[in-house]
Protein backbone atom coordinates (compact mmCIF):
# COMPACT_ATOMS: atom_id res chain seq x y z
CA UNK A 1 0.00 0.00 0.00
CA UNK A 2 2.54 2.63 0.51
CA UNK A 3 4.58 1.98 -2.33
CA UNK A 4 1.52 2.40 -4.41
CA UNK A 5 1.31 5.76 -2.34
CA UNK A 6 4.99 6.65 -3.68
CA UNK A 7 5.00 5.78 -6.88
CA UNK A 8 1.55 7.29 -7.56
CA UNK A 9 2.81 10.67 -6.08
CA UNK A 10 6.20 10.34 -7.84
CA UNK A 11 4.38 9.42 -11.21
CA UNK A 12 2.32 12.25 -10.62
CA UNK A 13 5.35 14.32 -9.29
CA UNK A 14 6.47 14.15 -13.18
CA UNK A 15 4.11 15.90 -14.61
CA UNK A 16 3.77 18.47 -11.71
CA UNK A 17 7.31 19.21 -11.45
CA UNK A 18 9.43 17.95 -13.52
CA UNK A 19 7.67 19.35 -16.59
CA UNK A 20 8.52 22.82 -14.53
CA UNK A 21 11.41 25.01 -15.69
CA UNK A 22 12.97 28.28 -14.55
CA UNK A 23 10.26 30.42 -15.70
CA UNK A 24 8.40 29.30 -13.26
CA UNK A 25 7.86 32.20 -10.14
CA UNK A 26 5.19 33.43 -7.99
CA UNK A 27 3.58 35.59 -11.09
CA UNK A 28 0.92 32.99 -12.15
CA UNK A 29 0.96 34.00 -16.21
CA UNK A 30 5.01 34.00 -15.87
CA UNK A 31 4.06 29.99 -16.06
CA UNK A 32 1.67 29.72 -19.30
CA UNK A 33 4.07 27.49 -21.10
CA UNK A 34 5.09 24.90 -17.88
CA UNK A 35 3.37 21.87 -16.32
CA UNK A 36 0.53 20.41 -18.67
CA UNK A 37 -2.41 22.84 -19.31
CA UNK A 38 -5.13 22.42 -21.82
CA UNK A 39 -4.36 18.49 -22.09
CA UNK A 40 -6.42 16.32 -24.88
CA UNK A 41 -5.74 12.61 -24.72
CA UNK A 42 -5.98 9.65 -26.83
CA UNK A 43 -5.56 5.58 -26.29
CA UNK A 44 -3.48 3.11 -28.46
CA UNK A 45 -1.63 -0.47 -27.54
CA UNK A 46 1.37 -1.08 -27.52
CA UNK A 47 3.01 -4.24 -29.86
CA UNK A 48 1.52 -6.70 -27.00
CA UNK A 49 -1.88 -5.13 -27.21
CA UNK A 50 -1.53 -3.68 -23.68
CA UNK A 51 -3.05 -0.09 -23.26
CA UNK A 52 -0.69 2.88 -23.32
CA UNK A 53 -2.13 6.31 -23.20
CA UNK A 54 -0.61 10.10 -24.89
CA UNK A 55 -1.72 13.33 -23.71
CA UNK A 56 -0.75 16.46 -25.73
CA UNK A 57 -0.34 19.61 -23.64
CA UNK A 58 0.65 23.44 -24.24
CA UNK A 59 4.06 24.06 -24.48
CA UNK A 60 7.15 25.56 -26.34
CA UNK A 61 6.55 22.64 -28.74
CA UNK A 62 3.79 20.78 -27.55
CA UNK A 63 4.39 18.84 -24.81
CA UNK A 64 3.66 15.02 -25.22
CA UNK A 65 3.03 12.62 -22.12
CA UNK A 66 2.88 9.11 -21.71
CA UNK A 67 1.31 6.72 -19.10
CA UNK A 68 0.38 2.70 -19.11
CA UNK A 69 -2.22 3.24 -16.07
CA UNK A 70 -3.75 6.87 -16.55
CA UNK A 71 -2.07 7.73 -13.16
CA UNK A 72 1.77 7.79 -13.58
CA UNK A 73 2.93 9.96 -16.53
CA UNK A 74 6.11 10.62 -18.15
CA UNK A 75 7.60 12.68 -20.59
CA UNK A 76 7.37 11.51 -24.40
CA UNK A 77 9.09 14.34 -25.93
CA UNK A 78 7.59 17.43 -28.06
CA UNK A 79 5.60 17.43 -31.21
CA UNK A 80 7.85 20.23 -32.83
CA UNK A 81 11.13 20.27 -31.33
CA UNK A 82 12.31 23.53 -32.45
CA UNK A 83 9.48 25.13 -31.49
CA UNK A 84 6.81 27.42 -33.28
CA UNK A 85 7.18 26.81 -36.84
CA UNK A 86 8.06 29.60 -38.73
CA UNK A 87 4.56 29.97 -40.73
CA UNK A 88 3.06 30.61 -37.84
CA UNK A 89 5.70 32.83 -36.27
CA UNK A 90 5.02 34.80 -39.09
CA UNK A 91 1.37 35.04 -38.88
CA UNK A 92 1.85 36.12 -34.67
CA UNK A 93 5.00 38.06 -33.81
CA UNK A 94 5.97 37.59 -30.71
CA UNK A 95 4.63 34.39 -29.63
CA UNK A 96 6.68 31.71 -28.01
CA UNK A 97 4.51 28.73 -27.47
CA UNK A 98 2.15 26.29 -28.66
CA UNK A 99 -1.46 26.34 -26.75
CA UNK A 100 -4.21 24.29 -26.53
CA UNK A 101 -3.51 20.78 -28.96
CA UNK A 102 -6.20 18.78 -29.69
CA UNK A 103 -5.42 14.93 -30.19
CA UNK A 104 -7.85 12.73 -32.74
CA UNK A 105 -7.39 9.73 -34.25
CA UNK A 106 -9.59 9.57 -37.55
CA UNK A 107 -8.84 7.17 -40.52
CA UNK A 108 -5.30 5.87 -40.05
CA UNK A 109 -4.12 9.25 -39.07
CA UNK A 110 -3.60 11.69 -35.79
CA UNK A 111 -5.11 14.58 -36.08
CA UNK A 112 -3.15 17.98 -34.06
CA UNK A 113 -4.38 20.95 -34.05
CA UNK A 114 -2.64 23.38 -32.53
CA UNK A 115 -2.86 27.43 -32.33
CA UNK A 116 -0.29 29.98 -31.80
CA UNK A 117 -1.17 33.21 -30.37
CA UNK A 118 -0.13 35.33 -27.38
CA UNK A 119 -1.83 36.40 -24.12
CA UNK A 120 -5.09 38.45 -24.79
CA UNK A 121 -4.34 38.49 -28.28
CA UNK A 122 -7.25 38.08 -30.92
CA UNK A 123 -4.49 37.55 -33.82
CA UNK A 124 -4.15 33.83 -34.11
CA UNK A 125 -3.67 30.94 -35.82
CA UNK A 126 -4.96 27.56 -36.08
CA UNK A 127 -2.33 24.86 -37.35
CA UNK A 128 -2.93 21.35 -38.38
CA UNK A 129 -0.26 18.04 -37.56
CA UNK A 130 -0.66 14.73 -39.10
CA UNK A 131 1.17 11.51 -37.94
CA UNK A 132 0.64 8.33 -38.61
CA UNK A 133 2.15 6.81 -35.31
CA UNK A 134 1.59 8.89 -31.66
CA UNK A 135 4.33 6.85 -30.26
CA UNK A 136 7.52 8.48 -30.59
CA UNK A 137 9.66 4.80 -30.55
CA UNK A 138 7.79 3.76 -33.81
CA UNK A 139 9.14 4.00 -37.22
CA UNK A 140 6.28 5.41 -38.48
CA UNK A 141 6.09 8.44 -35.84
CA UNK A 142 6.83 11.38 -38.65
CA UNK A 143 4.54 14.98 -37.85
CA UNK A 144 3.35 16.31 -41.21
CA UNK A 145 2.47 20.01 -40.43
CA UNK A 146 0.05 21.21 -43.46
CA UNK A 147 0.11 24.56 -42.12
CA UNK A 148 -3.12 27.43 -41.31
CA UNK A 149 -6.01 26.08 -40.78
CA UNK A 150 -8.02 29.46 -39.50
CA UNK A 151 -6.79 32.77 -38.62
CA UNK A 152 -8.10 35.72 -36.73
CA UNK A 153 -7.03 39.34 -36.38
CA UNK A 154 -8.94 42.24 -34.76
CA UNK A 155 -9.47 43.75 -38.59
CA UNK A 156 -10.79 40.61 -40.17
CA UNK A 157 -12.38 38.44 -37.55
CA UNK A 158 -15.02 38.69 -34.75
CA UNK A 159 -13.23 35.96 -32.65
CA UNK A 160 -10.16 34.37 -32.05
CA UNK A 161 -9.07 31.33 -33.77
CA UNK A 162 -7.49 29.18 -30.25
CA UNK A 163 -8.20 26.06 -28.60
CA UNK A 164 -9.48 23.79 -31.61
CA UNK A 165 -11.31 21.02 -31.39
CA UNK A 166 -12.09 18.12 -34.11
CA UNK A 167 -15.37 16.23 -33.93
CA UNK A 168 -17.08 13.61 -36.28
CA UNK A 169 -20.67 13.21 -35.90
CA UNK A 170 -22.44 10.21 -35.84
CA UNK A 171 -23.27 10.92 -39.67
CA UNK A 172 -19.46 10.86 -40.25
CA UNK A 173 -19.35 14.64 -40.97
CA UNK A 174 -16.17 16.15 -39.27
CA UNK A 175 -16.41 19.51 -37.57
CA UNK A 176 -13.95 21.68 -35.92
CA UNK A 177 -15.10 24.02 -32.88
CA UNK A 178 -13.18 26.72 -31.99
CA UNK A 179 -13.06 29.90 -29.59
CA UNK A 180 -11.92 31.84 -27.00
CA UNK A 181 -13.59 34.93 -25.26
CA UNK A 182 -14.67 37.88 -28.35
CA UNK A 183 -18.28 36.58 -29.43
CA UNK A 184 -17.76 33.22 -28.06
CA UNK A 185 -17.40 29.51 -29.75
CA UNK A 186 -17.44 28.85 -33.35
CA UNK A 187 -17.94 25.49 -35.39
CA UNK A 188 -17.49 25.01 -39.36
CA UNK A 189 -17.42 21.82 -41.24
CA UNK A 190 -13.78 20.17 -42.12
CA UNK A 191 -13.18 18.18 -45.64
CA UNK A 192 -11.69 14.83 -44.13
CA UNK A 193 -9.37 15.25 -47.24
CA UNK A 194 -7.67 18.02 -46.06
CA UNK A 195 -8.55 18.66 -42.23
CA UNK A 196 -9.54 22.23 -43.31
CA UNK A 197 -12.62 24.01 -43.88
CA UNK A 198 -14.74 22.81 -46.73
CA UNK A 199 -14.59 25.33 -49.81
CA UNK A 200 -17.26 28.08 -49.16
CA UNK A 201 -18.21 26.66 -45.26
CA UNK A 202 -20.29 28.69 -43.09
CA UNK A 203 -18.66 29.58 -39.86
CA UNK A 204 -21.88 29.03 -37.19
CA UNK A 205 -21.68 29.72 -33.53
CA UNK A 206 -22.15 27.37 -30.83
CA UNK A 207 -21.96 29.15 -27.74
CA UNK A 208 -21.19 32.68 -25.91
CA UNK A 209 -21.24 34.65 -23.07
CA UNK A 210 -22.83 37.58 -24.01
CA UNK A 211 -24.30 38.02 -20.02
CA UNK A 212 -20.95 38.97 -19.20
CA UNK A 213 -18.60 41.76 -19.67
CA UNK A 214 -15.50 39.68 -20.01
CA UNK A 215 -17.12 37.29 -22.75
CA UNK A 216 -15.11 34.62 -20.50
CA UNK A 217 -15.79 31.32 -22.29
CA UNK A 218 -13.31 29.01 -24.08
CA UNK A 219 -11.82 25.61 -24.87
CA UNK A 220 -14.87 23.79 -26.51
CA UNK A 221 -15.07 19.53 -26.59
CA UNK A 222 -17.83 17.61 -28.10
CA UNK A 223 -18.99 13.90 -27.28
CA UNK A 224 -21.60 12.01 -28.35
CA UNK A 225 -23.73 10.18 -25.71
CA UNK A 226 -26.95 8.11 -25.79
CA UNK A 227 -28.76 10.37 -28.85
CA UNK A 228 -27.19 13.61 -27.78
CA UNK A 229 -23.81 15.92 -28.70
CA UNK A 230 -22.48 17.39 -25.16
CA UNK A 231 -20.59 20.46 -25.52
CA UNK A 232 -18.50 20.96 -22.66
CA UNK A 233 -16.88 24.30 -22.12
CA UNK A 234 -14.26 26.47 -19.86
CA UNK A 235 -16.00 29.82 -18.40
CA UNK A 236 -13.64 32.59 -16.42
CA UNK A 237 -10.29 32.76 -15.06
CA UNK A 238 -7.54 29.82 -16.24
CA UNK A 239 -4.31 31.07 -15.34
CA UNK A 240 -4.34 33.26 -12.10
CA UNK A 241 -2.99 30.85 -9.44
CA UNK A 242 -5.23 30.00 -6.44
CA UNK A 243 -7.62 32.77 -7.79
CA UNK A 244 -8.15 31.30 -10.56
CA UNK A 245 -11.98 30.69 -11.20
CA UNK A 246 -11.67 28.26 -14.45
CA UNK A 247 -14.34 25.77 -14.64
CA UNK A 248 -16.16 23.27 -16.06
CA UNK A 249 -19.54 23.48 -18.03
CA UNK A 250 -21.64 22.20 -20.97
CA UNK A 251 -24.66 21.56 -22.99
CA UNK A 252 -26.28 19.15 -24.71
CA UNK A 253 -27.92 19.07 -28.27
CA UNK A 254 -29.50 16.52 -30.62
CA UNK A 255 -27.49 17.89 -33.96
CA UNK A 256 -23.67 17.91 -33.63
CA UNK A 257 -23.49 21.82 -34.48
CA UNK A 258 -26.67 22.49 -31.89
CA UNK A 259 -28.50 24.57 -30.74
CA UNK A 260 -26.62 23.28 -27.21
CA UNK A 261 -28.94 23.98 -24.17
CA UNK A 262 -28.09 23.46 -20.05
CA UNK A 263 -29.88 21.23 -18.04
CA UNK A 264 -32.65 24.48 -17.43
CA UNK A 265 -33.71 24.88 -21.18
CA UNK A 266 -31.23 27.88 -21.51
CA UNK A 267 -29.68 28.31 -24.68
CA UNK A 268 -25.36 28.29 -24.18
CA UNK A 269 -25.70 30.90 -27.19
CA UNK A 270 -27.16 33.08 -24.53
CA UNK A 271 -25.21 32.51 -21.74
CA UNK A 272 -26.47 28.83 -20.40
CA UNK A 273 -23.93 25.95 -18.92
CA UNK A 274 -24.45 22.88 -16.59
CA UNK A 275 -21.74 22.88 -14.30
CA UNK A 276 -19.56 19.97 -14.24
CA UNK A 277 -16.49 20.66 -12.25
CA UNK A 278 -15.20 24.04 -10.33
CA UNK A 279 -12.40 25.02 -7.22
CA UNK A 280 -12.60 23.85 -4.18
CA UNK A 281 -9.88 23.61 -1.44
CA UNK A 282 -7.42 22.52 -2.87
CA UNK A 283 -7.82 22.26 -6.99
CA UNK A 284 -8.20 26.57 -8.19
CA UNK A 285 -9.48 26.82 -11.63
CA UNK A 286 -9.96 23.12 -13.07
CA UNK A 287 -10.84 23.28 -17.14
CA UNK A 288 -9.74 22.95 -20.52
CA UNK A 289 -10.83 19.09 -20.67
CA UNK A 290 -11.17 16.75 -23.12
CA UNK A 291 -12.76 13.23 -22.34
CA UNK A 292 -10.97 9.61 -23.01
CA UNK A 293 -13.95 6.58 -23.58
CA UNK A 294 -12.44 3.48 -23.11
CA UNK A 295 -14.25 -0.09 -23.00
CA UNK A 296 -12.87 0.43 -19.44
CA UNK A 297 -14.92 3.70 -18.97
CA UNK A 298 -14.73 6.85 -19.50
CA UNK A 299 -12.37 10.12 -18.00
CA UNK A 300 -12.12 13.63 -17.89
CA UNK A 301 -8.71 14.82 -18.70
CA UNK A 302 -8.42 18.67 -17.56
CA UNK A 303 -5.81 20.99 -16.00
CA UNK A 304 -5.98 22.51 -12.37
CA UNK A 305 -4.02 24.27 -9.82
CA UNK A 306 -2.56 22.86 -6.86
CA UNK A 307 -3.23 24.88 -4.19
CA UNK A 308 0.03 22.48 -2.49
CA UNK A 309 2.16 23.15 -4.86
CA UNK A 310 1.34 26.57 -7.34
CA UNK A 311 4.94 26.59 -8.94
CA UNK A 312 4.26 23.56 -10.49
CA UNK A 313 2.13 26.03 -12.76
CA UNK A 314 -1.66 23.84 -14.47
CA UNK A 315 -0.86 20.19 -13.67
CA UNK A 316 -2.61 17.38 -15.20
CA UNK A 317 -5.57 15.66 -13.62
CA UNK A 318 -8.05 12.80 -14.99
CA UNK A 319 -11.06 12.15 -13.03
CA UNK A 320 -13.97 9.17 -13.97
CA UNK A 321 -16.70 10.21 -15.39
CA UNK A 322 -20.52 8.94 -15.13
CA UNK A 323 -24.06 10.06 -16.66
CA UNK A 324 -26.83 10.96 -14.06
CA UNK A 325 -30.38 9.01 -14.68
CA UNK A 326 -31.42 12.32 -16.48
CA UNK A 327 -28.06 12.18 -19.11
CA UNK A 328 -25.92 14.90 -17.88
CA UNK A 329 -22.34 14.30 -16.92
CA UNK A 330 -20.28 14.24 -13.56
CA UNK A 331 -17.03 13.53 -12.17
CA UNK A 332 -15.89 11.92 -9.26
CA UNK A 333 -12.39 11.99 -7.41
CA UNK A 334 -8.82 12.50 -9.02
CA UNK A 335 -7.67 9.12 -9.97
CA UNK A 336 -4.25 9.82 -8.59
CA UNK A 337 -3.18 12.87 -6.25
CA UNK A 338 0.54 13.76 -5.65
CA UNK A 339 1.76 13.65 -2.15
Amino acid sequence: MQLTRVLTALGLFVVASSLASAQSSDAPRDGLLVGAPDPTIVATKDKDGNPVYFVVATGRGISLLRSTDLKHWERAGQVFPRGVPRWARREVPGTDGIWAPDLTYQDGLYYLYYSVSTFGSQRSVIGLAVNKSIDPESPDYQWEDRGKVIGSSPETTNFNAIDPALFVDQQGKWWLFWGSYWTGLKVVEVDPATGKPKEDAEIKPVAGRPDVDSHAIEAPFVMFHDGYYYLFVSWDSCCDGADSTYKVMVGRSREATGPFADAKGKSMLEGGGTLVLESDERWRGPGHNGILSTDDGEWMVHHTYDMENLRAQRILQLRPLTWTKEGWPEVGEPVATPE
